[in-house]
């Protein structure tokens, strides 16, 4: 059985051993873009007949597995790839759907090479991002990242390469920021500018987005800075839906945090827990799960505000988004919108031995946790935290007590 090829091109001539397969190969598969490219290499004469142009990646797997299936000649297949089919391209799916054994890849330049090349920076310090959700609106792939995330990340990385696409585009991302430069390489054009210069040009694809940010954004805060007991107008939320200051120390307190682990915060709210815990403990990965898109916006610019870069958000409706989510050391709820005992049962599956903590503000959502931990043998202590704060009236202060808060801790043990 021949084995299948996986060639990038695009920037250089191929060399000897590449050009070999290709000349010897039963067939060539190509995007249509590629398949334009080729015609600029020196063996398309010789193989364009056997060159066949499939524009849709799953069509070409599709292809590939039935011509194993069906053919019985020990010639190599070649799938052309773009630049380094292993950065950001086929070269991983090719690995998966067929194994090691069967796949073998000649890289060409990366575009991020050639990009950094054309305005003569380096790349070793930038932080390499996908905003590329694939050409099918109906199938674009969840993105670790989105554009809102962009300056979070300058946060922490001055420097930025994004590969986008006909949805994320120069123009778009260079609308949404308002704080730096924006360079773009396209087909061996190069646009250098600031956002708002940038956003109303039209681009063609495939381009990509190097951003550079050379001062921090205002208002951040530092490592040197951080300190235990964040308050409620330090921490941006909306409507006052925030845990307030004292329940948030004593929940912190139950949690019990390792100094290094994974923590989930389910129904983060503002996500002050997340932060809190996040600055404190910086070798603990949060997960700040939410599903509001005002509530994520606020973590968002928490995240950023505080330096928070250990949080990860994890938009959607739990316990459905919590699956594929690391084991948890400690789990915080806040929030359960109706699916606390699906939550709890998941989280016994999930965890090892670790903390729940879960706070409720109603004598029945007191009893439904307590029923469930202990139902999912958690050993469970319940404290109720009363809470007054003085306020002035008529110049003499006074006591104002706020709604009182159960704070119920579930442990599992190994």
């Amino acid at each position: 059985m021949g084995k299948i090829y996986v060639i990038g091109i695009g920037y250089k001539a191929l060399d000897n051993r590449a050009r070999e397969i290709i000349l010897a190969s039963e067939i060539i598969l190509a995007s249509k873009r590629l398949f334009e490219v080729f015609k600029g290499h020196a063996e398309y004469e010789a193989v364009k007949d056997k060159v066949k142009a499939i524009n849709n990646v799953d069509e070409t797997i599709k292809f590939i597995h039935s011509s194993l299936v069906t053919r019985h000649s020990s010639l190599p297949i070649v799938f052309l790839a773009s630049g380094d089919p292993l950065f950001f391209g086929i070269g991983r799916r090719a690995v998966r759907e067929f194994g090691k054994e069967m796949v073998e890849i000649f890289p060409d330049l990366s575009s991020i090479q050639i990009a950094f090349s054309r305005i003569k920076e380096s790349w070793d310090d930038a932080f390499l991002i996908s905003l590329h959700g694939g050409p099918d609106p109906e199938k674009r792939k969840r993105l670790p990242y989105e554009l809102d995330d962009i300056p979070y990340l300058l946060q922490k990385h001055n420097k930025i390469l994004i590969l986008t696409d006909k949805e994320n585009n120069p123009a778009l991302i260079a609308r949404f920021l308002n704080l730096s430069p924006v360079t773009r390489h396209s087909d061996e054009k190069i646009t250098e500018g600031a956002p708002e210069e940038i956003a109303g040009m039209s681009f063609a694809e495939p381009n990509l987005v190097i951003i550079q940010n050379t001062l921090p954004p205002e208002g951040a805060c530092h490592a040197s800075e951080v300190r235990f007991g964040l308050t409620e107008n330090e921490i941006i939320h909306s409507r006052g839906l925030i845990t307030k200051d004292e329940v948030r120390a004593v929940t912190v307190h139950k949690l019990s945090l390792p100094q290094r682990g994974v923590l989930w915060d389910i129904g983060a709210g503002s996500g002050s827990v997340s932060i809190e815990a996040a600055r404190l403990y910086p070798e603990i990965k949060v997960f700040a799960v939410e599903k509001d898109e005002e509530q994520i916006k606020n973590i968002k610019e928490n995240r950023i505000k505080f330096d928070a870069t250990n949080i990860e958000i994890i938009k959607g409706q739990a316990p459905d988004v919590l699956i594929n989510l690391p084991a948890p050391d400690r789990v915080f709820i806040g929030g359960s919108g109706g699916n606390l005992d699906k939550i709890i049962s998941l989280i016994k599956g999930k965890m090892q031995a670790g903390i729940v903590v879960i706070n409720a503000a109603t004598i029945d959502t007191l009893n439904e946790a307590v029923q469930n931990l202990e139902g999912n043998e958690f050993e469970v202590a319940v404290s109720e935290l009363s809470v007054s704060r003085s306020k002035s009236i008529a110049g003499k202060k006074h006591m104002s007590a706020l709604n009182p808060v159960f704070i119920i801790t579930g442990e599992k043990q190994t």
